[in-house]
């Protein structure tokens, strides 16, 4: 079959899917993706509020990610870096810590926190400089323990685990304990280790908006929301339907299948709260972590410590609250603005913009880097894609798209090849 004859549907126009995208362009091919809502980009989402620039949540691009290199204009997204570091709260004092080898301003205030002892800042050390001679492969099949088990056979302090890593990576875990899996801290370890935390100038769906740009044949179909899908039809709500002769799912496969998809999607939630403030009581760009047990939040940044395309009049913060709770919208904005003036001793703060997000993160119990045929493929003419399949990251989102991609052509050229065999 023509490559320009073959109909492809892609389901889906979050990272997976327009990466999907891209690889069938580049190898010839023209799909079709159907986006439920109104915009790309799936997770990755920007909003323009008073001039101030929200992220639906709080996002960083690690650039150290492979798949991020290869397929982003880095350069071009225009990144700000984040200091390899962070002020970290308690007991209404701050203190920060960070990799003076990268940041000498940060070695003095290093040297002299509280936050672990000089062993533990040793181990740190130590610990990059073993997950950077590993291999990401190499690491997505070691043996899984939690996080915190991992930390403490490294021999750290339960200071520096309670002070430093549980409110860092609870905060890209979106959970509150460290029970993500070992072989997750060591990647995102390693991805800290050789690059840097940034943010787009633009905000993060500023990826997004260049992924799109990058399309040339593809067509995006928004507000086409999938009821079903068979082998060669996809049903949608409104009542219309197109057919297909191969389709990538690269959603959560929540409508009806041919087959029952085996792997259903738990997810992480968590809020995302922005205030403006008449002034920074961080300076640098450094994340704030709040390590007190009892607080609900748990980290903050001060989005207006990096360069951004949006109109600030005022400093632009962000709250982050990834424990489980039952307040209400108005109930939480109270009780955040309780804790970042009893942990963090932040005050006349103006409240700007709530997030909730159910679905921030997938929560997996099994993490792996690579996919096997059986992963994806679900019937001989339907494929999965997405970062549930892997691992929560931009990074597994994208080696997702292109695994699938690759994987429908390989199987639409051995059905060729096996027609003109026969023939």
């Amino acid at each position: 079959m023509e490559k320009a004859k073959v109909k492809i549907a892609i389901v889906g126009a979050g990272i997976s899917g327009l990466i999907a995208a891209k690889v069938l362009e580049e190898n010839g091919y023209s799909p079709t993706i159907y986006e439920k809502t109104a915009n790309a980009g799936g997770r990755l989402k920007t909003d323009v509020v008073n001039g101030y620039l929200l992220d639906h949540g709080f996002q960083v691009l690690l650039d150290a990610y492979p798949m991020a290199q290869k397929y982003l204009d880095l350069k071009k997204l225009e990144l700000q870096k984040f200091l390899p570091g962070a002020v970290i709260f308690q007991n209404g004092k701050q203190q920060t810590i960070g990799d003076p080898l990268r940041d000498f301003s940060l070695l003095i205030p290093t040297l002299t926190s509280s936050i672990g002892n000089l062993k533990d800042k040793w181990k740190i050390m130590r610990l990059s400089a073993a997950v950077k001679k590993k291999t990401i492969d190499a690491i997505f099949i070691e043996k899984e323990i939690t996080t915190k088990a991992f930390l403490e056979q490294q021999g750290f302090s339960a200071a520096m685990i309670t002070k430093f890593f549980k409110p860092f990576f609870s905060g890209i875990f979106l959970e509150p304990d460290l029970v993500t899996s070992s072989r997750m801290f060591q990647f995102v370890f390693k991805m800290f280790g050789e690059g840097f935390a940034t943010l787009p100038k633009n905000g993060i769906s500023a990826i997004v908006t260049q992924l799109v740009a990058s399309l040339s044949t593809t067509k995006i179909a928004y507000n086409s929301a999938t009821k079903s899908i068979t082998d060669h039809k996809i049903f949608f709500e409104d009542g219309n339907e197109e057919s297909f002769d191969y389709a990538i799912i690269a959603t959560e496969p929540n409508f009806y299948t041919p087959k029952p998809v085996l792997k259903k999607v738990a997810w992480k939630p968590c809020d995302a709260l922005y205030f403006t403030a008449q002034k920074r009581i961080i300076d640098k760009a450094l994340i704030g972590l709040v390590a007190d047990e009892d607080a609900l939040i748990n980290n903050i940044f001060y989005h207006t410590s990096l360069e951004t395309g949006g109109i600030a009049k005022h400093e632009l913060l962000s709250v982050t609250v990834v424990k489980d709770h039952q307040f209400s919208k108005d109930a939480l904005i109270k009780k955040v603005l309780q804790d970042l003036e009893k942990y963090c001793g932040i005050t006349g703060l103006s409240f700007l913009q709530h997030y909730a997000i159910p679905k921030a993160l997938p929560e997996l119990k099994i993490l792996k880097n690579r996919l096997d045929i059986e992963d994806i493929k679900l019937s001989e003419t339907i494929f999965l894609a997405g970062d549930y399949l892997l691992n929560g990251s931009l990074n597994a989102a994208m080696i997702s798209g292109e695994t699938t991609a690759l994987s429908l052509i390989q199987s639409l050229e051995n059905n060729d090849n096996a027609k003109n065999n026969i023939i």
